[in-house]
């Protein structure tokens, strides 16, 4: 009892102290207990053979069924490799990119050019994502941009979005314009936490810029760098379906449909709720376990990690 007054006295020292602060983080936590962990009740529906007329306590069991269809299905190898191609590749060639660009940025000395630059990098990334589609669409019609330029070079223009060798390039390249500039802010910001120190004793030791940046620079930032891999890894197989749903066509099924839009179209559009909640259900839980190897890897090779 005592422990528990001791608490309770702690809790309403601190309260008094904060009450602020807890006020601020009301929105916060009634965001996350609406739309994250309320709808997660909603999951039982994978299990059974939902109805909206009985609702989801009065549905039939049917256990494992939806989750079976699923693994036994023509969709389940073809979504599940274009799922995994598509995040691989975005974490090979997106996610090094505003490491690199926050590096460029730390060299240059011009403020005006820098801010100029910042400036420049982040603003696709407050387009909106219909306008975004629209642009890429258009620069890659037969009479787009891109393929006037092609043409200039002496080849044939077409219609990239309906080639499905041309999806995932076109979709990486996107994604590298469009979120560079903003994800690069942390890094950026990390940088600015590196002891001065640290570059004026390696000038005074004759190291260059370039060894200055590979000795200094990235180590300084790589626990941020491991923190941001961990979030990448937790997220690894959701790729957006918004810009997959407003970019890919049935041409392109065979190398763009993912498991996020499978899970839309059977969800939404051909109304297989439980059926499409198995799947989203499969994604979420192969994405937690993706998190926690990777925050056990961090943890044990740099040191740094979420928990």
């Amino acid at each position: 009892m005592a422990n528990r007054e001791s608490f309770k006295q702690r809790f309403i020292r601190d309260f008094v102290l904060n009450k602020y602060l807890y006020v601020m983080m009301i929105p916060v936590v009634a965001y996350y207990v609406i739309f994250h962990y309320a709808p997660m009740y909603g999951a039982l529906i994978a299990f059974k053979d939902f109805s909206p007329m009985k609702g989801i306590l009065g549905s039939d069991w049917a256990g494992l069924k939806h989750f079976q269809d699923f693994f036994n299905s023509y969709y389940f190898v073809r979504v599940l490799k274009n799922t995994l191609l598509i995040s691989l590749y975005s974490l090979l060639f997106e996610f090094p990119m505003p490491i690199l660009l926050a590096l460029l940025i730390n060299e240059v000395r011009n403020r005006t050019f820098k801010r100029v630059a910042q400036t420049i990098t982040y603003m696709p990334y407050f387009i909106s994502m219909v306008v975004i589609c629209g642009i890429i669409t258009d620069f890659t019609n037969a009479d787009g941009l891109i393929n006037r330029l092609f043409m200039l070079l002496g080849y044939d223009g077409q219609a990239m979005l309906q080639k499905p060798e041309l999806f995932r390039p076109i979709y990486i390249l996107s994604e590298i314009w469009q979120r560079i500039g903003w994800e690069s802010i942390i890094y950026i910001a990390a940088l600015m936490g590196i002891d001065q120190e640290q570059y004026e004793a390696a000038r005074m030791d004759g190291a260059s810029r370039f060894k200055q940046m590979i000795y200094i620079t990235l180590p300084g930032i790589v626990p941020v760098i491991a923190i941001m891999l961990i979030l990448r890894m937790g997220s690894l197989l959701n790729v957006g379906f918004e810009k997959i749903i407003l970019l890919y066509n049935p041409i392109t099924y065979e190398t763009a449909d993912v498991i996020s839009s499978f899970v839309y179209r059977k969800g939404l559009l051909e109304f297989g709720w439980s059926y499409s909640s198995a799947v989203g259900l499969f994604n979420s839980v192969i994405n937690l376990i993706l998190l926690i190897t990777a925050n056990y890897i961090s943890r044990k090779v740099s040191k740094s990690s979420l928990w």
